[in-house]
């Protein structure tokens, strides 16, 4: 399976601050990857860098081309996505507007897009029926459900979302867990950071474990379930 995204020897700085040590990672084409630990480790920090929003040393590629030093515009327009974990939607404009946002133009719309505002209405029924109504009244969850819309506008081949089920009821957390295995049947890579290990474990193909700025563990689901030592020593409260 071939690597869409390859993290290697990733250092990140804020000013003085030395906050990753030498991350390495990879997503592959089709593949969900769940980035799991505690806050403070880091997890953030490694997809705002490969976003191109942090100081970094390393090397990052996506498609086998280096894309370390391009505006995080430039690398939006390469195909990877990025839903950040405050919901950063646009509140004075209605659902629509925002979802039309995203979508993909000019010389960057050459190919057909594999998503229209039809599958987002689709998907989430509840953004429809809130189709004309500002974003910046809406629920969180609502919220949280535009934003990972109007990044798919935008076609990408590889999405990183951000806690995407914080602060989520548990009936939203199943059909978020939901749509991002139907990125994955569409052609979608994930890259996902997440807190809640169930649903981790349940749509991942592999997860990656991290401690203090590094990776203290890779594998399977099987394996991290195997692993009590990883879970309890990095994982659990």
């Amino acid at each position: 399976m071939s690597a869409l995204l390859e993290v290697k020897d990733l250092h990140a700085f804020y000013g003085k601050s030395h906050v990753l040590h030498g991350v390495n990672l990879r997503v592959n084409e089709n593949e969900i990857v769940s980035l799991l630990g505690r806050n403070g480790v880091g997890r953030s920090t490694t997809v705002k860098s490969i976003m191109g929003q942090v100081q970094t040393q390393g090397a990052i590629h996506f498609k086998s081309q280096q894309i370390n030093g391009f505006k995080a515009f430039q690398i939006a327009h390469k195909g990877i996505g990025y839903v950040p974990e405050n919901r950063d939607i646009f509140p004075t404009l209605t659902v629509e507007q925002n979802l039309l946002l995203g979508q993909k133009s000019g010389k960057l719309a050459h190919t057909p897009a594999r998503w229209c505002i039809d599958d987002m209405y689709q998907m989430f029924p509840r953004l429809k029926e809130r189709r004309n109504t500002m974003a910046g009244v809406m629920s969180g969850g609502e919220q949280q459900m535009l934003t990972l819309c109007r990044t798919l506008m935008g076609d990408p081949d590889l999405i990183m979302i951000d806690e995407p089920t914080e602060g989520l009821a548990p009936m939203i957390v199943k059909l978020v867990a939901e749509y991002l295995e139907e990125l994955r049947r569409r052609g979608i890579s994930v890259l996902l950071v997440e807190q809640k290990l169930a649903i981790a474990l349940q749509i991942s193909q592999r997860v990656y474990v991290m401690g203090h700025g590094s990776i203290v563990f890779e594998g399977t689901p099987e394996d991290l379930m195997a692993n009590d030592k990883i879970r309890q020593e990095w994982l659990e409260v």
